[in-house]
């Protein structure tokens, strides 16, 4: 016979100082957002206490994040449903680190906007770039992998750890050569390079980015540019490396000079690479895997920062590539 589990109550008082509708949201959108998570517990809510019921498990859960979500409010941060629901997974999955320390934890400030990890696996990525000189971040779209390395890397730049950033990507749909497409050479691989001038958009004055980019502090370039040079003293950053072969991404590595950190993103389940041409990325780990210095850092459907559907996209994808092996498709 099973026995009933323990009901119990709990209820926390929130200070002054903490305005209700940080913690609970525009029309309680947040509150709605923690109470479909935990359906089976009742939030009550009068004046700055909020009362819990429900099993002991799930108000001890409830205690807990009402004290996080009020640690990342007094930092200054703010709190969206999307921020509580992360702040849930953290809580009922880790018992090594809390979502305040996640969730506040600043990477970089620009024109009223603050970048920071979202998640506990985002936290885990910024921390192996700080800790080793050459980082992958492997994952899916939306997860963050460029973007906070671009942070990163303009960081470590504003702090003078680093004289320049180099950003470069493989053109993989135009070979490489480039030739056939119309336009200037810049023109051709503009296409190629957007993301990444996206991102520095958003991170540095976009006045200053041409003055940046005329002085060589900042080079975005195809991977091909990289060859027979040794890059010190420089932050670089090698995005969509699934469409690397295993020549070119030891061709990239081996540019590591003196003073320098790494950052090798990409996602493995998108390689536009030839049919029987070898993914870099999809190997690198079996070679690089017991190397000192070097982290690999794995992102998933939860660490997808988009519209909630790209999650529920990548899993849908994830799940029917197990279901059809690629011999079977």
């Amino acid at each position: 016979m099973t026995k009933p589990k323990t009901q119990v109550s709990s209820t926390i008082i929130v200070p002054a100082s903490i305005p209700m509708v940080s913690l609970l949201g525009t029309s309680d959108e947040i509150l709605r957002t923690i109470e479909a998570a935990i359906p089976s517990a009742k939030i009550m809510v009068r004046g700055n206490e909020i009362h819990f019921e429900g099993e002991s498990e799930e108000i001890a859960l409830l205690d807990q994040l009402f004290a996080e979500l009020q640690i990342i409010v007094r930092t200054g941060a703010s709190i969206s449903p999307e921020a509580a629901q992360r702040s849930l997974h953290i809580l009922r999955t880790e018992n090594s680190i809390s979502p305040a320390a996640v969730l506040t934890s600043d990477i970089l400030s620009n024109r009223g906007r603050t970048i920071r990890a979202k998640t506990l696996n985002q936290k885990r990525y910024v921390d192996a770039i700080d800790d080793h000189t050459i980082t992958f971040g492997i994952g899916p779209a939306g997860t963050g992998k460029t973007y906070l390395a671009v942070a990163k890397a303009v960081q470590a730049l504003q702090s003078k750890s680093v004289n320049r950033i180099i950003l470069t990507r493989p053109a993989v749909e135009a070979g490489e050569r480039l030739g056939f497409l119309p336009g200037t050479l810049s023109e051709k691989i503009d296409p190629y390079l957007r993301p990444l001038y996206d991102a520095l958009h958003d991170m540095i004055e976009p006045d200053k980015i041409p003055r940046l980019m005329t002085s060589g502090t900042i080079e975005v370039a195809p991977l091909a540019y990289m060859r027979g040079r040794t890059l010190n003293d420089a932050f670089i950053i090698l995005d969509e490396a699934q469409n690397t072969t295993p020549e070119q991404m030891k061709m990239f590595l081996t540019r590591l000079g003196f003073g320098s950190t790494m950052v090798i993103t990409g996602d493995t389940t998108q390689v536009d690479l030839p049919n029987g041409v070898r993914s870099g990325l999809q190997i690198v780990q079996e070679i690089l895997g017991d190397v000192e210095d070097v982290a690999f850092c794995k992102l998933n459907s939860q660490d997808v920062v988009r519209h909630r559907l790209v999650a529920d996209i990548v899993d849908a994808y994830t799940l029917w590539d197990s279901k059809n092996p690629p011999a079977k498709r």
